[in-house]
């Protein structure tokens, strides 16, 4: 179907208008949740985040190996919310071949797969090191799946801009 990218700062409603394309693309709806339980904040959101989409989207937890969960996805629109938390999860490992197969699958995928992303490098520049090679990493993966997805959108105070 489509490979759809939605980028932009934090609390911008990209996990929002990503669950609205979704329901205009299919009955059969997934949501690729990429975050783990770190602590109390992070179950908070995880529940207020399930809480938001409702039953209608299966749930599937995947941190690490999310083409092979879009590879064994039955559905007619993905949700991967999101990238950055991904990134997060495989930053010290090869990120371009992890990058490249994320992209394979879901080029090959039946189902529109829909991308949720953070814009890290609108922000302050890092102090650590580890931070900035971060940010570096997460610009270059946005890049990459920019230049592979049909779609994108740019979220601004809720708002989507189609930028491709």
């Amino acid at each position: 179907m489509a490979v759809v990218l939605i980028g932009g700062g934090a609390r911008s409603g990209k996990s929002r208008y990503a669950l609205e394309l979704a329901r205009k693309r299919g009955t059969r709806l997934a949501f690729i949740a990429t975050a783990t339980r770190m602590d109390a904040d992070y179950s908070a959101r995880i529940d207020r985040h399930r809480a938001d989409r409702g039953d209608e989207f299966e749930t599937i937890e995947e941190p690490v190996e999310v083409g092979e969960a879009i590879r064994n996805c039955a559905a007619d629109a993905i949700v991967v919310d999101c990238l950055t938390l991904w990134l997060s999860n495989i930053w010290r490992s090869d990120v371009a071949a992890h990058t490249e197969r994320l992209i394979a699958a879901a080029s090959a995928s039946a189902a529109s797969v829909i991308f949720v992303t953070n814009e890290v490098g609108c922000g302050i520049h890092p102090e650590s090191e580890a931070g900035r090679r971060f940010r570096d990493l997460a610009g270059f993966l946005n890049q990459r799946m920019g230049t592979a997805a049909e779609e994108v959108y740019w979220m601004v105070f809720g708002q989507p801009l189609r930028v491709k």
